[in-house]
C-alpha cells in the first residue's frame, strides 16, 4: 500500500484544517495490471467542505438565433442542456444544468454594422431602445431558452451585462475606447434603473425572476477592439455602480442579488498583478476595512466570482493559484463563473479547433475537479452553451446559420454532466481518503452528498489503463450503486455496480450514485 500524492486544498470544518488524506487527483505509481489492482476509497461523510450552489452555462451568443430555430432542433438543444429526465432504460437525456446565464444585451445588434462589432453573432439585442422605450419582444430567441430551461426544471437564473446599454455609454457603442471605462458615474443610476426594469420585465414575460444579476464582466480587459460587447472598470468604478444598483434593488424590494466581480482570471481575486487598480478584488469588495467595501450591502451576494481562463496549465500552476485564492477568500464562497478552453494552456491543450471527443473533455474534467477541490468552488459555469465557431468554446456546436442547421453534442457537454446532472444545488462536498495499488495513471476523485441523501462520486480517469475502485465508508451501504460513464463510446451510460468495486474505463469520467443510509453519518 502506498500513500498517494494529492493535488488538493485541505478541507475546512469549523474554520480548522482537517488533516489526513483528502479529495483530489491521485498520482498512483507503477501500472495497473490486467487484473486491475484495487484502489480502495473511503468516503468520510463527517468531513465536509463547500456547499454546491449550481452548475451553469450561458446563452451567449447563439441562443438569440437558435431560440427561433425549428422546434425539433431547439428542443434537442434545450434537452441536452437542461433535462434531468431519463429514458426507460435509465439513460439521461441531458446534463441537468441547475442555473442558466442570460445575456442582458447592450443593443449592438440594433446598431448593425455601425456597432463596430464585426461578427453579427457577437452582437446582442437590448430591451431598451435608443428612444428610451422598452421593447419586450427583443431577444425572443434568448427568452425562448429561458422558458425552455424553466420547463425542464432549472430553478436558478442569472442575467449578465457585458456592456451597459449603448443608450448610456460614453461613446454610444457597446465596447470601449482605448481601454477606458465606457460608463460615466452620472449614468450609474440609469443602469441601475435599467437592471431593475429588466428584472421586472422578464418576470412579467416569463414568470422567471433573476436570482442574480452580474453587472460587470472581466473588468480587467480593455474591451476596445470591437470583438464583442464589453466594458472595462477599475475597483472604484465597480464600487460606484454596484452601490447604485444595490440602492435601487433595495428601494424596489427585489429579491435579486448582485454577483461580482467576474474577474478575467483568478489571480486578480487575490493579487494586483499587472493591474493594481483592478486587482486584489476579494479584499477590495469584501474586506470591511476597504474603501470599496460592498459586503454589507443587502443586495450584494456574498460570493466572489472569477474566471478560470489562463490559470489551468500546467497542473502544478493551476493548483498553486487556487491555493492562493482559497487562502484569500477567508471563508467567502467562490464561484467559477466562466470557462472554456482558451489559449494554448502551456502547450497542453489549444483552444483552437473544435474537439468533439475525449481529449478536450478530459482536460475540462481536470479543470472542474481542480476548481471544486482546491479552490472549493461553490459554482462552476461554462461560457458558450452553443457555439458556431471552430474553437473549443461550446458544449454544443451548430452551423452558423440564423434560420436552422445541424447540432452536434460534445464529450465536454457530457463530462460536465457527470457533475451537473448528479451534484445538485445544496450538495456538500465530503472527504475521500484512499491508499491504492500502484499504477501509472492519474485518477481524480471527489464526492458529494446531496440534500436527498444520495451520494455522487465523480471519478476522472485520464490514463490509458482501466482502474478498479472499491468504495467504502461509514454510512455508505454495500451495493446499490449505479454508474454513469462518459467515454469515446458513451454519454452518461448507466450501469449497475456489483458489490463495492467498479472498473473505471481508461480515458473516461464516471459518476457513481448511491442512496446513503439515512441514520448513519
Amino acid at each position: 500500500m502506498h500513500t498517494l500524492r494529492l493535488c488538493v486544498q485541505p478541507l475546512m470544518m469549523n474554520m480548522k484544517k482537517i488533516t489526513g488524506a483528502l479529495l483530489g487527483c491521485m498520482v498512483l505509481q507503477q501500472g495497473i495490471s490486467q487484473h486491475h489492482p484495487v484502489i480502495r476509497v473511503n468516503i468520510d461523510l463527517a468531513v465536509k467542505a463547500q456547499t454546491i450552489h449550481n452548475f451553469a452555462a450561458s446563452d451567449a451568443w447563439s441562443c438569440q438565433f437558435t431560440g427561433t430555430w425549428p422546434d425539433d432542433k431547439r428542443n434537442q438543444l434545450a434537452d441536452w442542456l437542461f433535462s434531468s429526465d431519463t429514458t426507460a432504460d435509465g439513460q439521461p437525456k441531458g446534463i441537468g444544468l441547475s442555473m442558466w446565464r442570460f445575456n442582458i444585451g447592450a443593443g449592438s445588434a440594433g446598431q448593425g454594422d455601425a456597432s463596430g462589432i464585426r461578427d453579427e453573432w457577437r452582437r446582442a439585442d437590448c430591451f431598451l431602445g435608443t428612444d428610451h422605450q422598452y421593447d419586450w419582444q427583443q431577444a425572443a430567441g434568448q427568452v425562448w431558452f429561458l422558458n425552455a430551461a424553466k420547463a425542464r426544471g432549472v430553478q436558478q437564473f442569472l442575467g449578465f451585462l457585458n456592456s451597459p446599454p449603448v443608450t448610456f455609454t460614453r461613446n454610444g457603442k457597446a465596447f470601449a475606447d482605448k481601454g477606458q471605462c465606457n460608463l460615466s458615474p452620472e449614468k450609474y443610476s440609469a443602469v441601475a434603473g435599467f437592471l431593475k426594469d429588466v428584472v421586472l420585465g422578464v418576470k412579467r414575460l416569463t414568470g422567471i425572476t433573476f436570482d442574480f444579476v452580474s453587472p460587470v464582466n472581466e473588468p480587467q480587459w480593455d474591451w476596445s477592439d470591437g470583438g464583442q460587447e464589453g466594458c472595462p472598470y477599475n475597483n472604484e468604478q465597480i464600487y460606484g455602480l454596484v452601490k447604485s444598483i444595490d440602492q435601487t434593488f433595495h428601494q424596489y424590494q427585489l429579491p435579486t442579488r448582485i454577483l461580482i466581480p467576474e474577474a478575467g482570471k483568478l489571480n486578480y481575486l487575490y493579487a494586483g498583478e499587472d493591474k493594481p487598480a483592478k486587482g486584489t478584488q476579494t479584499a477590495a469588495f469584501f474586506d470591511p476595512h476597504s474603501p470599496t467595501y460592498l459586503g454589507d450591502r443587502s443586495h450584494v451576494y456574498k460570493a466572489v466570482a472569477g474566471h478560470s481562463y489562463f490559470t489551468t496549465s500546467p497542473q502544478d500552476t493551476a493548483v498553486a493559484i487556487r491555493k492562493k485564492l482559497y487562502a484569500a477568500l477567508q471563508g467567502i464562497p467562490f464561484w467559477q463563473s466562466e470557462y472554456c478552453i482558451l489559449g494554448d494552456n502551456a502547450g497542453e491543450m489549444n483552444g483552437s479547433k473544435v474537439d468533439l471527443g475525449m481529449d478536450a473533455a478530459l482536460y475540462v474534467a481536470r479543470v472542474i475537479h481542480t476548481d471544486l477541490t482546491v479552490a472549493n468552488a461553490a459554482s462552476w459555469q461554462w461560457w458558450l452553451a452553443i457555439s458556431p465557431y471552430d474553437y473549443k468554446d461550446g458544449l454544443i456546436y451548430i452551423d452558423k446559420n440564423k434560420a436552422g442547421g445541424q447540432v452536434r453534442d460534445t464529450k465536454m457537454l457530457w463530462v460536465l454532466g457527470n457533475y451537473s446532472r448528479f451534484v445538485r444545488p445544496g450538495a456538500q462536498r465530503v472527504a475521500v481518503q484512499w491508499k491504492g495499488d500502484d499504477t501509472t495513471r492519474d485518477i481524480c476523485l471527489s464526492a458529494y452528498r446531496n440534500k436527498d441523501n444520495t451520494l455522487a462520486l465523480v471519478i476522472v480517469n485520464s490514463g490509458a489503463a482501466d482502474a478498479a475502485i472499491e468504495v467504502r465508508g461509514k454510512g455508505v451501504p454495500h451495493g446499490g450503486m449505479r454508474s454513469y460513464t462518459t467515454n469515446t463510446k458513451s454519454n452518461l451510460r448507466p450501469g449497475n455496480v456489483n458489490g463495492r468495486t467498479l472498473i473505471v474505463p481508461a480515458r473516461a469520467v464516471v459518476t457513481v450514485t448511491q442512496q446513503l443510509n439515512i441514520y448513519k453519518q
